[in-house]
């Protein structure tokens, strides 16, 4: 829990220095402090000291940050749960890991079945940041995914985990936040990208500007980046595609550092979106939540380091402690340069998902290497490692699909599809089910009507027939998941075959 000590340390040494900017309003690590101790003392005197998974609602608010380095310095991990989910599913998430516990800061809590912690209506305490000693293999909080069956799937991570990760990041000597640093904050904290952007600025005395619920994601970033110029910037891909119509008017000199994870980063679109920060470092990040955010990334720039294949971004290397391995289909490694499925070893790895065995046992695997046994996560995610060790994505296994019998890369579609369009839109390939329960391919194209002859002559001649979409929609604005990925489940219902 070393990191638990750095956050106790740097909130006390950064008490005037602002932490957070919701809505216009600065907090400053001073407010922060008091806001974590009167959520603490709330928390030891009302909950049992075994209870160790706590409910947390994700409101934009100091007390929701607060909550959580409250529950950390309390040995306690948090259960997040977004106010805009449907109740059902969110009382599920409490229902699976037996939460009795919620620390609301909403007016009035809609938790009426649990012992609700209402921090906005705390006494004031004194200040308390000292952890309590509790070990590593402690959960430190439990994210759900959505699972194939219906039923939300938990992933908890322990407080060695996030040990592994501050440790990894602060291995690299090109990443390195100061408390100057104004950084973009624009994850939902039920999303695992959240992670790294509340900790590692809270880490370093930074100042977190976050995204209000309701508002516009990506017009709020381009007002944050041009008025409160803000210097580091971790983002999923789709936000800048958005960004796009507005890229001649950002020019960002104050952007040190800009991050991209949770999605393929495309090669065309790195590159202008690179023109618009003159100062910046770009990286793309990878890894899953199951390994606690981030295994590895490719330092990207736009005229040395811009390594692709089908027109996304290498994933680079793996980073400290962390360990890469490309397999078939029966677990073995295959040799550089031949695609398999990436699997991560390392200490970020979860210690498995929550009470399901089942899905266990089909994710993970241990395997024997120099004496010692290796739990590898099966990531589902198709790359190759290249001669120079670099590794490059190639698509989704699930994205893989068959038609005709043939092995189709869904990926590839979508680079032969925009490599030839004029227009800077996003394009999607998708396997549809006709009434026959035969597999097609579709395109999706984010954008009103245009003609796609000359995009359909292009991929006739770099792809096999069985590879060309059969059937084509446009879609005035893609559907997204709240974290900003794109729903490709919902954007299949936009296409009825008969």
């Amino acid at each position: 829990m070393k990191f638990v000590n750095k956050l106790q340390e740097s909130i006390e040494n950064h008490a005037a220095h602002n932490v957070l900017c919701i809505n216009n309003v600065f907090y400053t690590y001073r407010d922060f402090a008091i806001e974590i101790s009167k959520i603490r003392s709330a928390v030891t005197n009302v909950v049992d000291d075994s209870e160790k998974l706590i409910g947390l609602v994700t409101n934009d608010d100091i007390q929701t940050y607060a909550s959580i380095i409250a529950l950390w310095l309390e040995g306690k991990a948090y259960v997040p749960v977004n106010p805009t989910t449907p109740k059902e599913r969110n009382t599920k998430v409490f229902e699976l890991t037996e939460t009795k516990y919620v620390i609301d800061s909403s007016e009035s809590s809609i938790y009426e079945d649990h012992t609700v912690i209402a921090s906005a209506a705390l006494d004031d305490t004194d200040i308390n940041l000292k952890p309590k000693d509790v070990s590593g293999d402690q959960l430190a909080y439990i994210l759900f995914t959505s699972g194939t069956t219906g039923l939300p799937k938990g992933v908890p991570i322990t407080f060695d985990n996030v040990d592994a990760l501050v440790n990894a990041i602060d291995a690299e000597p090109e990443f390195n936040l100061t408390p100057s640093d104004r950084c973009l904050q624009m994850f939902e904290l039920t999303f695992d990208f959240s992670v790294v952007t509340y900790l590692f600025p809270l880490l370093s005395g930074s100042c977190m500007y976050t995204i209000p619920k309701g508002a516009i994601k990506y017009f709020y970033i381009f007002k944050l980046i041009k008025e409160q110029k803000l210097t580091v910037l971790t983002m999923v891909p789709s936000i800048i595609n958005y960004l796009r119509p507005y890229f001649p008017e950002i020019n960002a000199p104050d952007v040190r550092y800009c991050s991209f994870g949770g999605g393929a980063l495309h090669s065309d679109i790195a590159k202008e979106w690179s023109d618009c920060l003159p100062n910046c470092k770009i990286f793309n990040y990878y890894g899953p939540t199951e390994f606690t955010v981030y295994s590895g990334f490719y330092p990207y720039h736009k005229e040395t380091d811009q390594k692709a294949h089908n027109g996304i971004i290498a994933i680079g290397t793996p980073q400290k402690d962390t360990l890469y391995l490309v397999v078939d289909e029966n677990n073995k490694e295959v040799a550089i340069g031949v695609t398999g499925e990436l699997c991560l070893g390392g200490p970020q790895i979860t210690p498995g998902y929550w009470k399901n065995e089942e899905r266990n046992a089909i994710s993970f695997f241990t395997r024997e290497e120099n004496g010692k046994p290796i739990r590898y996560y099966k990531t589902g995610d198709l790359c190759f490692k290249d001669e120079e060790g670099d590794f490059l994505y190639v698509g989704r296994a699930d994205f893989q699909v068959k038609i005709r019998g043939y092995r189709v890369e869904l990926a590839e579609i979508e680079f032969h599809a925009k490599s030839k369009s004029e227009k800077k839109v996003n394009m999607v390939a998708l396997d549809i089910t006709n009434n026959l329960g035969n597999a097609e391919l579709g395109l999706a194209i984010e954008s009103e009507e245009f003609d796609t002859t000359e995009i359909f002559d292009h991929m006739k001649t770099k792809m096999p027939g069985y590879m060309v979409p059969t059937h084509v929609r446009f879609v005035k604005e893609f559907p997204h998941s709240i974290n900003g990925k794109i729903n490709r489940k919902e954007l299949k219902t936009y296409f009825d075959i008969q």
